[in-house]
């Protein structure tokens, strides 16, 4: 077992070139966004660079920088302890990615090829697929794909840089929800896809707004269920 309790292989290996700095904040960035660091952990800045193979001190820039983003919350004489979100900065978050997939959407449905929707398709296979073997991890890196697929077929470049601004915190809110989803996530997914390739910008609309809608009240019942 590693010294802050991470699973085996959870730490993102630091690809190189680049800043260093830079690639400690990715690498903590995707700690985060998949749960294998959970809200409320505290934070060793010690322990987090010897995972990393790195010294203290871009490990403390990156914990600056993701406290800066609202990632990670600095309190005076604690350390740094990963945020812990209110159920208002999600609900807010949540209905914003519903205006903004609920357009891509139309749009996709506009504009996509045959090679894009068929790209669609293969990750609904492989999402099926994840969901099957209870991979919630994959399930839930599947669904971000899905939807930035959906996202890169709008042809917006403007919404798609506003979507991406939220990418990561949505799927730090999806996580803990991706098995309660499950099957029926991908099931919404496929109809999806069928009304984007008849071109269908109505229906695609509507069907988009019920699934991110779906994916927000399951985000607020999951201590329930």
């Amino acid at each position: 077992m590693l010294p802050t309790g991470l699973p085996p292989g959870a730490v993102p290996g630091l690809e190189r070139p680049g800043p260093l700095r830079e690639r400690v904040y990715e690498a903590l960035l995707e700690l985060l966004t998949t749960r294998a660091l959970q809200p409320g952990r505290h934070l060793v800045e010690s322990e987090l660079a010897g995972h990393l193979g790195v010294s203290r001190q871009p490990v403390r820039e990156a914990l600056q920088r993701l406290n800066t983003e609202g990632w990670v919350d600095l309190r005076p004489a604690q350390g740094a302890f990963v945020h812990e979100p209110t159920e208002e900065e999600a609900d807010q978050l949540l209905t914003v990615r519903t205006l903004l997939e609920a357009e891509a959407a139309r749009l996709a449905a506009a504009h996509a090829g045959s090679p894009g929707i068929a790209a669609l398709e293969e990750l609904c296979a492989e999402g099926e697929q994840a969901v099957a073997d209870e991979d919630v991890d994959r399930a839930a890196a599947l669904n971000a794909a899905f939807h930035a697929k959906v996202m890169e077929l709008a042809g917006n470049t403007v919404l798609a840089g506003l979507a991406a601004q939220v990418d990561r915190r949505v799927r730090w809110y999806y996580t803990p929800v991706a098995r309660q989803r499950g099957r029926q996530s991908w099931i919404e997914h496929r109809a999806l896809v069928t009304a984007i390739a008849a071109r269908d910008g109505q229906r695609a609309t509507e069907l988009m707004r019920e699934h991110t809608e779906h994916t927000r009240r399951s985000y607020q019942e999951r201590d329930a269920t």
